[in-house]
């Protein structure tokens, strides 16, 4: 499936996406700093992913990547939009098509995590969570470094 927006092109063709693009962004991105390129091919191949592109030459600027079961759960993850492409409404337009692939309709249950990007989460109708107690995580925050152990509490 694809959709325009503007000069830019956005599509869950997986024959689009550029890993190498990719994986400059996430090593330098705070949740995947130093991620391998290896690690990053997989993860692209394991998911579901969306991508956006510059309709005249098909550069790559913008990902959404999509674990799930696509029947009840959804995590979305490795959201990004190049900074010199930022501010026209890229970032939001990929969310929504996401939201309209048919592989997800009937999803119950969409997820993500962000330090920073609230406000562009809740534009697509995302919500904090109500009950944060019911959550539960396993996190190895060194992982791309060699540290394998899980954080402690």
């Amino acid at each position: 499936m694809d959709s325009r927006l503007g000069n830019y092109l956005i599509s869950d063709d997986a024959h689009r996406l550029d890993a190498g693009a990719i994986h400059a962004y996430l090593s330098r991105s705070y949740w995947a700093e130093n991620i391998p390129l290896a690690l990053v091919r997989r993860s692209i191949d394991e998911s579901w992913c969306v991508g956006a592109y510059v309709v005249d030459v098909g550069t790559q600027v913008g990902l959404v990547r999509i674990i799930s079961d696509c029947a009840t759960y959804a995590y979305l993850c490795d959201v990004y939009v190049l900074e010199e492409h930022r501010g026209q409404g890229l970032a939001s337009a990929m969310l929504e098509f996401t939201q309209r692939l048919p592989r997800f309709q009937g999803v119950r249950s969409w997820n993500l995590k962000t330090q920073d990007a609230h406000g562009l989460y809740e534009k697509v109708g995302f919500k904090r969570v109500s009950n944060p107690g019911d959550y539960m995580t396993i996190r190895i925050p060194d992982a791309y470094r060699g540290d394998q152990s899980p954080a402690g509490p």
